[in-house]
């Protein structure tokens, strides 16, 4: 299809590219004038699926893991609780 477009623009490549940025502005013209707007009324903006949350989690973990060091034992020791 854009092959056949790009035969039948007349003109050299500049007439060619020229014609080609015309026909691309005037498609997005389109677009965002007539289609997208009757389009629009049509999208369900108001219907969300997903909820606001309805608590925030008050509790931290007890405890914070650190991984073992290369080479190490393979078991994780917990880590010093950070100072404030």
């Amino acid at each position: 299809m854009y092959v056949w477009i790009w035969r039948h623009l007349p003109g050299g490549v500049p007439g060619k590219l020229l014609g080609s940025l015309l026909l691309l502005t005037a498609a997005v013209l389109v677009l965002f004038v007539w289609v997208f707007p009757a389009v629009e009324q049509r999208l369900p903006y108001s219907d969300v699926t997903v909820d606001a949350p309805t608590e925030q989690p008050t509790e931290q973990p007890a405890e914070r893991l650190e991984p073992a060091p290369p080479g190490g034992s393979g078991t994780p020791s917990p880590a010093a609780a950070p100072t404030a």
